[in-house]
């Protein structure tokens, strides 16, 4: 019998890539968007444009309980993957409320829907490793104590706790993956990460001179995007529930990263990038590593990517776009 998930989240970084591991499982794959976004295809499905013809998507909000109500009211999920959030750290801190009530309620939307009408579907709950904060160990597992810095972190601490209380009050199958940093060529331009690799690209290409950033010491586990699908699925394939730290157990700088980006294409990174304090988050997050030991052990997961591939892959692809459309603008 063909599986049946869905995805909220399906057009960002993450829902790309489960979409595509998914479809290659042979499941019959599910994709809850925004009506905006399928009134404009071309702007809002960039990530999903070669997944399109092999998807069933359907407009529907995370603020608004009735439209997701009525899309799982209509199919029998087996899985139920809740990527969508509001995840820019640095907006939540521009604007709390939409972020709580995004995060927060979206989660809470999900989670009530699947209890009312899909009570056997498996619940995948995308947490994060903004929710430790201001770490109490080093590295981070599943019994750290949280203490998010930010309100995204806070309103991911609120989404643990609810896809906890369906697990432990009606013996639903939800769990949660605390998710450390992963990025890829499909990142969003205003993540730290993205915004290194297409400014560094730019520069190559002499249509920028410098990268403005925030605090080069903060430290992160960064892996890659497609590794980190690949765990949330195995998750919810195990025989009982539980929840999992995803990480590289390596920590890098964001000084680290830039070096790399900017070496990846023969620049010292030291004439380029410029400290701005307009880029310091209002509570910071010094450092934040992981320990995936439990994944590893119990779901026989680990990274296929290196830190050096991820930021190559990213800087390369960056390159090719900018070079493409500049082509396209030569020949037009």
């Amino acid at each position: 019998m063909v599986k049946k998930a869905l995805i909220t989240g399906i057009t960002g970084q993450d829902g790309s890539y489960l979409a595509e591991l998914l479809l290659g499982m042979g499941y019959e794959v599910h994709g809850l968007v925004r009506r905006v976004a399928l009134e404009n295809p071309e702007g809002r499905f960039v990530r999903i444009a070669h997944l399109l013809d092999r998807l069933v998507l359907h407009a529907a909000s995370l603020e608004s309980y009735p439209s997701i109500f009525s899309v799982i009211s209509r199919h029998e999920f087996d899985e139920c993957y809740h990527l969508a959030a509001q995840s820019f750290v640095a907006e939540s801190f521009a604007d709390g409320f939409s972020t709580m009530n995004t995060n927060i309620n979206g989660t809470h939307y999900v989670l009530a829907a699947l209890r009312e009408l899909r009570p056997q579907c498996r619940f995948y709950f995308a947490g994060s490793s903004e929710m430790f904060g201001k770490v109490r160990e080093t590295p981070q597992r599943e019994t750290t104590p949280f203490h998010p810095r930010s309100p995204y972190g806070i309103s991911k601490v609120a989404g643990f706790d609810l896809t906890r209380n369906y697990r432990e009050a009606y013996g639903m199958f939800c769990l949660s993956g605390m998710l450390f940093n992963h990025e890829s060529k499909r990142r969003g331009f205003e993540f730290v990460t993205r915004k290194i690799t297409s400014t560094v690209a730019r520069i190559k290409l002499g249509l920028a001179s410098e990268l403005r950033i925030g605090n080069l010491e903060a430290q992160r586990d960064w892996g890659h995007a497609a590794d980190y699908v690949r765990a949330m699925h195995t998750m919810l394939q195990q025989p009982a529930p539980d929840d999992y730290v995803i990480a590289t157990g390596e920590t890098h700088s964001v000084r680290e990263f830039c070096e790399k980006a900017f070496a990846e294409v023969g620049l010292d990174y030291r004439d380029h990038v410029v400290v701005d304090e307009l880029y310091y988050r209002p509570a910071e997050v010094d450092q934040l590593i992981g320990d995936a030991s439990k994944a590893r052990a119990v779901l026989g997961w680990k990274p296929a990517y290196s830190f050096d591939e991820l930021i190559r892959e990213m800087v390369q692809s960056d390159l090719e776009s900018l070079r493409s459309v500049s082509e396209s603008r030569i020949t037009a």
